[in-house]
């Protein structure tokens, strides 16, 4: 087992804002990435903690974001809200416009967020699972860079193309997945090549179009989506809901706008949220009860639902007020802090 550096909770946030500075960031953007990295990390999901500060200073060195700008937030009369992020990261637009998505929502029952023009590199659960503890349903999906062959395919087209979903529960931690549409995330990869090991079958193609296990062949060619034609399908919806609906790119614009420099694909994201007293009418308390029940069934089995590992693992680095690192990846960050 490769050796692991303890971090109080404090401390990792402490080391985000400080790497984050350092680089660049304004103070406003340096908080909203920080909070989603402590979120993550805190939950022990390493490819979107810690190991995220990379990217964010991939993106500054990329030289097309800009790390001090502020987004802007426009209402329409509608029940959809525009924030542009005016070429920053995704994270602090967001932020200043989840209270107006949560108000419209509200009202209207169903409410969208489009978020134009941001780099994102983030992981997409904190974002619906901070509307479902305000007692709303939420999807969000993003495109990203064409990494992913599609079905049948031997090149990049989609994006890994996340999408999340979050149900609120009373009293108890909501319901959440969150998952990439390629069979395995581009951080995840990131993650086996550093570590020198062997991706899953199944899961990328060479530059030839030939499977592979070789994390670097992986990222030289094209990753493949999960679950074949299926997956496919569902990431192209994506690229089309994140994409030409909001008047933004797809993971083939997002790709050629990056001309080859590193860091975090430029493009948008949607956020959808439900409310579900205005959905059923009223009968919230009846129809919560109908979703525990098939919550309950399901649990009886033996199964258990999206996010309980990571429910676990916050809730034991909580009580004990602090996570674990790999040691070298610790030692790579504080690099990022020094002249």
């Amino acid at each position: 087992m490769s050796a692991s550096v303890k971090l109080t909770l404090d401390e990792v946030h402490s080391l985000s804002i400080e790497v984050l500075s350092h680089a660049g960031f304004g103070q406003a953007h340096a908080q909203a990435i920080a909070n989603m990295l402590y979120t993550c990390q805190l939950d022990d999901c390493q490819s979107h903690g810690l190991f995220r500060l990379f990217m964010c200073i991939e993106t500054i060195k990329a030289g097309k974001i800009d790390p001090q700008i502020l987004p802007t937030v426009h209402e329409t009369e509608a029940s959809i809200i525009h924030a542009d992020a005016r070429g920053g990261m995704s994270l602090l637009a967001i932020d200043s416009a989840m209270p107006k998505l949560i108000e419209k929502t509200r009202k209207h029952g169903i409410a969208a967020l489009a978020v134009n023009h941001c780099f994102h590199f983030s992981a997409l659960w904190p974002e619906v699972e901070r509307l479902s503890r305000a007692g709303l349903a939420a999807m969000a999906m993003v495109p990203s860079h064409s990494w992913v062959a599609p079905a049948g395919g031997m090149r990049g087209s989609l994006g890994t193309n996340p999408l999340a979903f979050s149900w609120p529960r009373s009293g108890q931690d909501p319901f959440t997945f969150d998952f990439a549409t390629s069979a395995f995330a581009r951080g995840e990869i990131e993650l086996y090549r550093r570590a020198g090991k062997a991706l899953p079958e199944g899961v990328a193609i060479d530059q030839h179009g030939q499977p592979t296990t070789d994390a670097q062949a992986a990222l030289d060619g094209a990753m493949l989506t999960f679950g074949g034609y299926k997956g496919s399908a569902l990431s192209i919806m994506i690229e089309l809901l994140a994409g030409p609906l909001i008047d933004d790119m797809t993971s083939l614009e997002s790709m050629e706008f990056a001309a080859g420099a590193g860091g975090a694909p430029h493009h948008g994201e949607i956020i959808l949220a439900f409310d579900p007293n205005l959905f059923s009418g009223g009968k919230v308390t009846e129809n919560h009860h109908r979703a525990e029940r098939l919550f309950a069934d399901i649990l009886e089995q033996g199964a258990r639902l999206p996010s309980q590992r990571r429910y676990a693992a916050r809730a034991r680095n909580l009580e004990r007020g602090y996570v674990e690192i790999p040691q070298q990846l610790h030692a790579d960050l504080l690099k990022l802090t020094g002249p």
